[in-house]
């Protein structure tokens, strides 16, 4: 599959498109417990580039999308897109943005409504926005159905007559269809067959240069996020832990988590797969409704130490990183630190 993907390039500009400042969502449970989904996320995606959002299931990944999106009401936090504050905006306010900000979502069988054509379904948008009619709007339908690779003659077949990967196109298309500046793609391949996740990730490469586009790419596959992401965030337990430029944060990790995250990649070399770092993270991901004190990690890191469970670090460059790389850690990791043979002390600091 490796081969098969795609790079994409793009030029970095001053201004962010997008601009996220410590974002908070909170959930109330029947229990009257207090869910932290997301727990003071900050960050920037800039006109052009792919930034991948990447970490566990549960870490909190997809509420930061919807928050984004506008789809949840954050808790606390601003949301800036193109210069405009998205935080507080009625629906109606909100609605001429929605043409700028779509989504591509995880399952392309749930996605779409199985008792509505195809057409009808990307057609959507145009009909909501009242922007076109009639043969106008099947011609821009079906114009979108060829350009993510669909037959436009199958324009009046129903979703079930598709398999998994044409679903996710059809799905790219609707999320294509007015233009949007900034897609967020959740988890867009993740329900896919290994064979056809090349197919879409090359799709959304090819579709970006085609429209400008910008991403937000969201999976807990670091291998694949790597070859689509010009920058990747590592997410854990509702905060970022990590951000850099995608090969700078595979050569030069510094945080213990991005690490065990790394450790645990497939590798196609059985003597390279015997012979590299193993990590096992003791323990399960503590629940977001009673989050552990100072460093979310430090009960499942092998550098925790004292320090770590009585304060918080900052998402702050670390050791001689520039501006780009920023890491939420105490104890950073050096280049060549073998982490696998690393033991937790809380006493020591």
């Amino acid at each position: 599959m490796t081969e098969a993907l795609t790079q994409t390039v793009t030029q970095p500009v001053t201004q962010p498109l997008l601009r996220v400042r410590d974002v908070r969502k909170e959930f109330a449970t029947h229990g009257r417990e207090v869910v932290r989904a997301v727990d003071g996320v900050s960050l920037e995606v800039r006109k052009g580039e792919t930034l991948g959002l990447v970490g566990e299931t549960g870490c909190g990944k997809s509420t930061l999308a919807r928050c984004i999106a506008h789809l949840y009401d954050v808790t606390s936090g601003s949301v800036e897109f193109d210069g405009t504050e998205l935080t507080g905006l009625s629906r109606r306010e909100m609605r001429p943005l929605r043409r700028e900000i779509q989504m591509i979502f995880q399952d392309p069988y749930g996605s779409l409504n199985p008792r509505r054509r195809v057409g009808s379904i990307i057609g959507d948008p145009f009909a909501i926005h009242g922007i076109s009619a009639g043969a106008e709007r099947k011609r821009k339908v079906q114009d979108l159905m060829e350009v993510v690779g669909l037959n436009p003659e199958h324009y009046n077949r129903f979703p079930a007559e598709f398999s998994g990967g044409q679903r996710q196109r059809i799905g790219v298309a609707r999320a294509l269809a007015l233009r949007p500046k900034l897609v967020i793609c959740d988890e867009p391949v993740s329900a896919l067959d290994v064979s056809i996740q090349a197919q879409i990730i090359n799709l959304l490469a090819d579709l970006q240069k085609e429209f400008d586009l910008t991403y937000l790419f969201i999976s807990h596959d670091l291998s694949v996020v790597r070859h689509v992401s010009d920058r990747i965030a590592v997410m854990y337990l509702g905060k970022l832990v990590e951000v850099a430029p995608t090969e700078e944060l595979f050569q030069q990790t510094r945080h213990p988590y991005t690490r065990a995250l790394l450790s645990a990649l497939p590798v196609a070399d059985p003597d390279t797969a015997d012979s590299r770092e193993q990590i096992i993270l003791a323990g399960d991901i503590p629940s977001a409704t009673n989050p552990p004190q100072g460093c979310r990690f430090h009960t499942r890191c092998p550098k925790a130490r004292a320090t770590c469970a009585a304060g918080e670090p900052g998402l702050d460059p670390v050791l001689d990183d520039g501006p780009a790389h920023r890491t939420a850690c105490f104890f950073p990791l050096t280049i060549g630190e073998d982490l696998s043979t690393a033991v937790p002390d809380l006493k020591a600091s």
